[in-house]
């Protein structure tokens, strides 16, 4: 694929992205939980520190007033945590390509995840699709991947597989 046809790619999905936005902020309610019910780990705790130290149960994260996101995150014990924000670029394009179903750039994308080293949460096989995250400079695919589960459920590796982190909103 061209730079060009590349660039227009990415151009489009942006702008689909945005027009995606603008429709889900239009229809939301607008309504603030209620003071006290606030999730154990909020997107406001998650931006104050990422990768803090989690509660020893799963906990959900819900999105800012306004900020478009996947569904409420469940967050496993122990993982560490990045927010969409906090990703590199290349890693950022890639949940794009995900959110849009393509076109992506390698045969490998979308392919099952088998978590053979049980990094991420047992799940039966089949459950985990992993996508390439472009690494600038690299001859191959690079280690960066995000893996995906259900809709909302992703995880974020820059080191081919050793270490993942939860991705939220």
């Amino acid at each position: 694929m061209s730079q060009r046809t590349r660039l227009m790619v990415v151009l489009g999905l942006i702008a689909a992205v945005a027009v995606a936005a603008l429709a889900f902020g239009l229809s939301r309610d607008g309504g603030d939980p209620a003071p006290g019910q606030a999730a154990t780990r909020s997107a406001t705790a998650a931006a104050s520190g990422g990768s803090a130290p989690l509660a020893s149960t799963p906990t959900a994260t819900r999105p800012a007033q306004g900020v478009p996101s996947a569904p409420d995150v469940t967050v496993p014990s122990g993982m560490a945590t990045v927010r969409v924000d906090q990703l590199p670029p290349e890693a950022r394009r890639t949940l794009l390509l995900i959110d849009t179903g393509g076109p992506f750039p390698y045969a490998k994308d979308g392919t099952v995840f088998s978590n053979r080293e049980g990094r991420l949460p047992k799940q039966k096989n089949g459950y985990y699709r992993e996508y390439t995250v472009d690494t600038p400079g690299s001859d191959d695919r690079g280690a960066r991947r995000i893996i995906t589960g259900v809709p909302g459920e992703r995880y974020y590796t820059s080191d081919h597989y050793a270490t993942f982190r939860v991705i939220v909103p």
